[in-house]
C-alpha cells in the first residue's frame, strides 16, 4: 500500500467513528450486533478508533459484547465543586474571589434588585458542553477583557481538575478553542517626587499629622514593596538586623523570598519593633479578619489610609498603588526588569517590564547619556562623501 494511502487512512476515522457536537472533541463509536444499534461516547479520537475496532473483533469471534455503564452525566456545577475544593484545600488567598466566580457560573449573575441578568451554566452537561457555547456565554457575561479571562481561566481550571478526576474527557475551554482577549496595559499609578508636584511628601505629610501611628506601614509599603498581606502578616523575628532583611515565607506565589530593606525601611522597622516579642507580628492591621473554617485571613487598612489620600488630595492611589511607586522608583532610577523582579517578588519577567514605562523626561535622560560622543554628519552634506 502506498505511504500516503496509509496516511490518509490513519487521519480519516472508521465510518462507525463519529464526533458529537461537531468540533467538541467528543468521539462516539457506532455498530450494529444482530440488528441491534449500539452506540457509545468514548471519548478522545484515538481512543474511540481502537474501541471501535474492538467492538468489531468480538463481533467477529461471537463474544458477549461488554456491558456499556450508563452513569449520571456530570454538570458544569460539579466542575465548579472541584475548583472550590482545590482552592480551599490551598488556602488559596483569593478564595473568596473564586467562590463568588463560582456561583455566578452556577446559577448566574443578578441585578441588585435580585432580578437574574444572566443566566448560569452550571446544569449544563460538561462533556456535551462546546467551546463556542461557552466563548458565547463568556461573551454575554463579560463586558471587558479581564473579566473574560478571569472566568475563562476558572473555566479551565476546572475542566483540568474534571480529566485529572476522570469526569470528563477534553477542556473545550482551552487556549487553542478560546484564546485569551488582549488587555489593555493601561498606566500603573504611582506616586511621583517631582519638584512642582511631589505627591509622596504631600501624603506622607497628612499621615505624619493625622495618623503618627500608622507612618511606619506607609514608609515600610513604599520602600519595601511588600504585597498587603505580606506586611501584616511579617513577624519581629523575621526581622535581621545584622543582614538589614525581612525574610518572608508567606508570599503570594507561595515561594520564601527575602526583602532587603534600605535606610528608610531599616528605619521605619526599627521604630515599629520597638516593644514587641519576636513572636509577635510587625504591624497591626486596622481592618485585620482572621481566618475562619471557610474564610482566609483578611487585611484592610482603607479606614485610616483612604482618609489620607482624600485629605492630600491624590487622585486614583490605593495601597497596592504603593508597591507601583516602589517598581517604578526602582525602573526610574536605572534598575533593570530582572532587579525589579528579584527586588517585588514578581513571578515572572513580564510583571516587572511593566515598569519600564518611564515618563519622557526620565526617557530623555537616558538617551542623553550617549550624547556628546561625536557628530555624525548627515546623508548627502559635503562631510558624509
Amino acid at each position: 500500500m502506498p505511504k500516503e494511502r496509509e496516511q490518509d487512512e490513519v487521519k480519516k476515522p472508521p465510518r462507525g467513528v463519529f464526533q458529537r457536537p461537531p468540533g467538541s472533541g467528543i468521539w462516539w463509536i457506532n455498530y450494529y450486533h444482530h440488528g441491534k444499534q449500539y452506540r457509545e461516547k468514548i471519548g478522545r479520537q484515538a481512543d474511540a478508533i481502537q474501541a471501535y475496532w474492538d467492538r468489531k473483533t468480538i463481533l467477529r469471534r461471537e463474544d458477549k459484547l461488554p456491558t456499556v455503564k450508563r452513569t449520571a452525566p456530570v454538570m458544569v456545577s460539579d466542575l465548579v465543586d472541584l475548583v472550590l475544593e482545590y482552592v480551599k484545600s490551598r488556602n488559596h488567598k483569593d478564595r473568596r474571589t473564586y467562590e463568588s466566580r463560582g456561583k455566578i457560573i452556577r446559577t448566574g449573575k443578578k441585578s441588585r434588585t435580585g432580578k437574574l441578568i444572566h443566566k448560569g451554566i452550571g446544569d449544563r452537561n460538561a462533556e456535551t458542553l462546546t467551546a463556542h457555547e461557552i466563548e458565547a456565554w463568556l461573551g454575554r457575561l463579560c463586558k471587558e477583557p479581564a473579566t473574560f479571562n478571569r472566568y475563562k481561566a476558572f473555566l479551565s481550571l476546572a475542566y483540568k481538575l474534571g480529566i485529572r478526576a476522570r469526569k470528563v474527557t477534553h477542556n473545550p475551554v482551552r487556549g487553542d478553542f478560546i484564546p485569551q482577549r488582549p488587555e489593555p496595559k493601561g498606566r500603573l499609578r504611582f506616586l511621583n517626587r517631582d519638584e512642582d508636584e511631589n505627591e509622596y511628601a504631600t501624603l506622607r505629610a497628612v499621615i505624619e499629622r493625622r495618623f503618627p501611628e500608622r507612618l511606619a506601614e506607609f514608609d515600610v509599603a513604599v520602600h519595601t514593596g511588600m504585597r498587603l498581606s505580606e506586611q501584616y502578616t511579617v513577624e519581629v523575628n523575621q526581622f535581621d538586623r545584622r543582614r538589614r532583611a525581612i525574610d518572608l515565607d508567606k508570599t503570594k506565589n507561595g515561594d520564601a523570598r527575602t526583602v532587603d530593606l534600605n535606610d528608610d525601611a531599616f528605619a521605619a522597622i526599627e521604630r515599629a519593633v520597638v516593644g514587641r516579642k519576636r513572636s509577635e507580628r510587625i504591624f497591626d492591621c486596622a481592618g485585620h479578619a482572621p481566618a475562619s473554617e471557610d474564610k482566609p485571613e483578611r487585611f484592610d487598612n482603607r479606614s485610616w489610609f483612604d482618609v489620607a489620600v482624600e485629605e492630600a488630595g491624590i487622585p486614583r492611589i490605593t495601597w497596592h498603588g504603593l508597591r507601583h511607586t516602589f517598581c517604578s522608583w526602582l525602573a526610574m532610577a536605572g534598575a533593570t526588569a530582572p532587579q525589579i523582579m528579584l527586588a517585588a517578588g514578581h513571578k515572572t519577567l513580564s510583571q516587572a517590564a511593566r515598569y519600564t514605562h518611564l515618563s519622557p523626561k526620565h526617557k530623555q535622560s537616558v538617551v542623553n547619556r550617549i550624547a556628546g560622543t561625536g557628530a555624525i554628519p548627515l546623508m548627502g552634506s559635503r562631510d558624509s562623501h
